[in-house]
């Protein structure tokens, strides 16, 4: 490990270095995110998955730096112009952007206008004029007009070539400039000739300009997509004459002389033609790549509470998948997410088939032993949901709505053609939905979470980064509830440390072949899970009555041997300390520290003790739309209604209130307090009440009001000092003002 990366890494996240070293080793031995965080606290200093994978990616960023340096040391060593100072500067340089600027004057060029100046013989001439001493530059010129140079200005014009690019090579220049395009540039646009008419959801870029630093990420993505699809012109550049002064207080030395006037040219050429493009196509970069990590890090929120949602747990199910005029597809599900049998049942027909439907819903309860009925949450979903609880059944039924987002995809996909080869897409949607319900967790992972409706501009920002974030996401999730070992799908195993897809499959192959896994140690019994890979996933496995009574537990197979000296110690077995929370009250854990386990692990084993295998998860509760509200014809203004938060932007949060098309509100109409962030107020999934404030049913948009539909709890208190409103902290007076002012501050949706 290079000593200089975990100085760097360590300074950067404000850990100690330490932290950061044994980090960095962990992960080249091989460990993953979920391993480290949860079973090696002693070694990174109780470091969580965040800071664990920033390590994980600062060490890659460094490591890139390192091969980019090494193969420019390379290159200027080859040209036979490396010096000790240029060396020095080079490995003291840990900034790419700052590395490219040292290395610019010697990278291979094409032929630019400089080159082509130089084979003229004109360098001299151009380090003459660059000197500014007491010269007539054209009278210099003279003596450089031959067969390749016609006359006076044209010598002159190629010195200025040469001259221009020396300062759009100068490093301390570029540096500079970089700063100022940074905290001063201005991000702007305006409508491509032609397409006034066409574009009317950029209408708000087509003559467009706002300080870059004030700039949201949401609309930057929103005025690149525009600029992309060919309906605007964007620029992103400060005042020009900012940057011409700073180039000028570098190299005008004698404002006045006729030397320092040609040098004025060459600078202001430097700045218009190679130095402006250049900075601007890095502000572009950087620009993009700050708004991608900032829709990323709200996609990768929202769906790590949508796969943390509440379960029902494993029971008995009927799933249907409504519809109008092809019916709704029906099937039900045993405890183990099997499918017992499939029908279609029209219950939104007003004669026998709704009769039929009822019959059928009534039998299937009774005989499959059913406790829930879900139902998706698409067209037709409400009037299904009417129509299932008007059902009088012999015995307790629990109906859900379920978000079937993604069902369709899942539903098509590889992964639902193998689990049911002889079942068209309807069937497979409607388990999907079951399923979700009983488990979301592990239902979701077999669908591509940018398909799920989670999220936003996810098709605009880097995908590679926008996979990577979501796969972290889906693995730390996963590792967080741990799984069923002898029943997890081959597709929620694959996102166990250290398994993968081969590992996994071996896995359900080997319990197909053998039956169920009766101890965690068997799985050193699947063909090619070696040492390392069962240190790794172990811990977030469970057996159910397996042949220990921790393999149901996160206690990690390693550590067995202490809680087994723990219940010795104490007279006791495990199960009796599993059992009798007395009994582990009077563990002295300080006793059981040792060179490698600490009080962070002890403590962490003493919880999984008293609830083993617990669910992180919430319990699920029942959600009912308010009746008598279907469509968006039936809101008027100022009604308080029952919302399902189904999804969270940087602006505000969407909310299902039962009427097929959800609502926004606006973020400074999620709380009494000002927020900055929406998750702040509101999470996925959790119910809230909301106030109708504004419905345009023509463009089937609904504002909506948490803050107006609740009570302020801080009302009459005094806070300190609050941050100065703006116009746009402003309540919007009427829809328009509110669509207005979300397209003005964070761009189109």
């Amino acid at each position: 490990m290079n000593p200089k990366h975990i100085e760097l890494i360590a300074r950067e996240l404000g850990i100690a270095e330490k932290q950061a070293e044994n980090t960095m080793k962990l992960l080249a031995e091989g460990s993953t995110v979920p391993f480290i965080s949860r079973y090696r606290k002693e070694a990174t200093g109780n470091l969580d998955e965040v800071k664990i994978a920033a390590v994980q990616d600062l060490k890659q960023r460094y490591e890139e730096i390192d091969q980019r340096r090494a193969f420019i040391i390379k290159t200027i060593t080859d040209q036979e112009k490396m010096t000790p100072e240029l060396l020095e500067k080079l490995e003291q340089t840990w900034e790419l952007a700052t590395l490219e600027d040292i290395y610019l004057p010697y990278k291979p060029k094409r032929k630019t206008r400089a080159v082509m100046a130089i084979e003229k013989g004109l360098e001299p001439l151009a380090r003459l004029i660059f000197e500014q001493g007491n010269i007539d530059p054209k009278k210099e010129a003279e003596a450089f007009i031959n067969d390749k140079v016609a006359d006076i200005e044209e010598a002159l014009k190629g010195a200025r070539d040469i001259i221009a690019e020396w300062i759009n090579e100068d490093a301390v220049t570029r540096d500079q400039l970089r700063n100022l395009f940074t905290k001063a540039s201005v991000i702007s646009s305006v409508v491509v000739s032609g397409k006034e008419e066409e574009g009317n959801k950029y209408k708000d870029y087509f003559n467009f300009s706002e300080p870059l630093p004030q700039c949201p990420s949401h609309r930057i993505l929103a005025i690149l997509r525009a600029e992309t699809e060919g309906y605007i012109y964007c620029s992103i550049q400060p005042e020009e004459e900012s940057a011409l002064e700073i180039i000028s207080k570098q190299f005008l030395k004698s404002p006045g002389g006729a030397a320092a006037e040609q040098v004025k040219m060459a600078l202001t050429d430097a700045y218009k033609r190679l130095l402006k493009p250049s900075l601007e196509n890095e502000m572009r970069a950087a620009s993009k790549q700050k708004a991608d990590a900032e829709a990323i890090e709200v996609f990768a929120e929202n769906l790590r509470q949508l796969l943390l949602a509440p379960p029902l747990g494993m029971k008995p199910v009927i799933a249907i998948d409504p519809g109008y005029r092809t019916g709704c597809k029906i099937v039900a599900l045993d405890a183990q997410c099997n499918l017992l049998a499939d029908d279609v049942i029209f219950p939104l027909e007003n004669n026998y088939k709704k009769d039929a439907a009822e019959y059928l819903i009534k039998d299937w309860v009774n005989k499959y032993n059913i406790e829930a009925i879900a139902i998706g949450n698409g067209t037709a979903g409400r009037e299904t949901e009417e129509f299932v609880k008007s059902l009088n059944f012999d015995k307790k039924v629990l109906v859900f709505m379920v978000n079937e987002s993604g069902a369709s995809v899942y539903s098509a996909s590889a992964a639902a053609r193998e689990e049911f080869p002889d079942h068209d897409v309807t069937v497979r949607g409607a388990v999907s939905i079951g399923r979700r319900l009983m488990d979301p967790l592990a239902e979701l992972v077999k669908i591509d979470p940018k398909s799920i409706g989670v999220g936003q501009y996810q098709h605009d920002v880097n995908q590679s980064q926008l996979k990577q974030s979501l796969d972290r996401v889906v693995e730390s999730c996963v590792n967080k509830v741990g799984v069923n070992l002898n029943t997890a799908s081959k597709h929620l195993l694959a996102y166990i440390s250290g398994l993968g897809p081969s590992l996994a499959e071996n896995i359900v192959k080997f319990r197909k072949e053998n039956g169920a896994f009766r101890s965690r140690k068997d799985l050193l019994k699947v063909p090619r899970l070696g040492d390392k890979a069962f240190e790794q996933c172990a811990g977030f496995l469970r057996i159910e009555k397996g042949e220990h009574p921790l393999d149901n537990s996160a206690v990690h197979p390693e550590r067995y041997e202490i809680v087994e000296k723990m219940a010795t110690d104490l007279n006791a077995t495990v199960e009796d300390l599993l059992k009798n929370q007395e009994l582990r009250k009077k563990i002295p854990l300080r006793q059981y520290i040792s060179e490698e386990v600490g009080m962070l692990t002890l403590e962490d084993i003493m919880k999984e003790l008293e609830k083993p295998g617990r669910d992180p998860r919430d319990e699920i509760s029942v959600f009912e739309f308010d009746p008598g509200i279907k469509t968006i014809e039936d809101l008027r203004e100022g009604m308080i209604l029952n919302g399902i938060v189904t999804n969270i932007t940087a602006f505000g949060a969407f909310v299902d209130i039962g009427v097929k098309q959800d609502g926004l509100v606006h973020i400074s109409h999620l709380s009494h307090q000002y927020i900055s962030n929406p998750n702040e107020a509101v999470k996925l999934q959790q119910k809230v009440k909301v106030k109708v404030m504004e419905v345009d049913i023509n463009r089937k948009r609904i504002a909506l009001s948490v803050k107006e539909a609740t009570e302020n709890p801080h009302k009459g208190q005094k806070f300190g000092p609050k941050r100065p409103k703006t116009n746009e902290d402003k309540a919007p007076a009427s829809m328009d003002d509110a669509l207005a002012q979300l397209k003005k501050k964070f761009g189109t949706r």
